[in-house]
């Protein structure tokens, strides 16, 4: 933990794998090149493929609601398995649910910050980026120790729109960074889509006006394939395996007809089961579910962080969770 003079608390985490990406390596990605404005170098940690040109952004509102979550969390995955880097903020909500859909694919993810990537902004996605760095690239113009102040934001939308093919925006309010991601794609040449929600929801006023104003209209990932240039559509491979790993089969094994936990049998799968019956459509607190499901809150914890992973709750802003719906 650092103290910078201004009395602002920062995180950071080990450097190990952080470097300077300067405009003329090889391995400074393409589309940032020839673009007025853009950094001249990039702290990166992870790497940075040429496949990565292949890319889309999937930004929205940091208070998602579940759907939001949901369609954020398909999008990415359903373009991942098909080989589009998928490109995001690692904010709270819609961003989140970008990242993990890409890794839970298979696929490849970047993530642009506006803090140094030594910073674990915000805090409980530090295992995320961690992630994220193994398998694709956290990257930022700010040096290492930058705190996520207010000003960083929009640079690093303008880069997470040059990084990418077009971006699509899941939820957001009238007035909002995705809305100033799309403002500065669509001054990239960059497409702009977005996907509509319910007419009296707040979180869906920012993507209705971005569709009023000619963004496509999105509803699954043929929609934004439909939109690449051609040459890039032409490249979009055919459905990859899921990634193995966390959330791949629990200890004792036992997945239903999706591949999904089913709760098993002893006292792990008991706990499960109470567990999910305490999560509903609603979003409720980590101590209302440890409530009302009586399982103890370490336990709990690691319960929900397991079904989280499994793709059966979702986790919002506020530590609180809902039931995940398939479909």
């Amino acid at each position: 933990m650092n103290t910078r003079d201004d009395g602002m608390r920062i995180e950071t985490v080990s450097p190990a794998g952080m470097r300077l990406v300067e405009s003329a390596s090889e391995e400074f990605p393409r589309a940032l090149r020839d673009v007025a404005g853009m950094p001249p170098a990039l702290y990166v940690r992870g790497a940075l493929r040429d496949a990565d040109a292949l890319a889309v952004a999937v930004v929205g509102a940091r208070l998602a609601t579940p759907y939001g979550v949901e369609m954020a969390e398909r999008l990415a995955g359903d373009l991942a398995r098909r080989g589009v880097t998928i490109v995001s903020g690692l904010a709270r909500g819609i961003d989140t649910a970008a990242h993990r859909g890409a890794l839970r694919a298979g696929g490849r993810t970047i993530a642009v910050l506006g803090c140094g990537v030594d910073v674990a902004y915000p805090r409980e996605n530090a295992r995320l980026a961690a992630e994220i760095a193994e398998r694709g690239a956290l990257v930022s113009e700010f040096p290492p120790g930058t705190p996520p102040l207010a000003p960083n934001f929009p640079r690093r939308n303008r880069v997470i729109a040059g990084l990418a093919l077009g971006v699509v925006v899941v939820e957001a309010a009238a007035r909002s960074g995705s809305s100033i991601t799309a403002g500065w794609a669509a001054d990239l040449g960059r497409e702009v889509m977005a996907v509509p929600g319910r007419a009296t929801s707040e979180m869906s006023r920012g993507c209705h006006a971005l569709i009023k104003d000619g963004a496509t209209l999105v509803e699954s990932w043929e929609d934004v394939a439909g939109q690449l240039p051609l040459p890039w559509r032409d490249r979009l491979g055919g459905p990859a395996p899921a990634a193995s790993g966390p959330g791949a089969g629990d200890a004792d094994g036992h997945r239903d007809k999706d591949g999904a936990l089913d709760g098993g049998a002893g006292e792990h799968g008991d706990d499960i089961a109470r567990l999910l019956r305490a999560i509903g459509e609603d979003p409720v607190s980590i101590e209302e579910i440890i409530e009302g499901s009586g399982v103890a809150s370490g336990r709990a914890a690691a319960l929900l962080l397991t079904l989280e992973l499994e793709g059966r709750v979702r986790q919002l802003a506020g530590k609180r969770f809902v039931r995940f719906s398939r479909g």
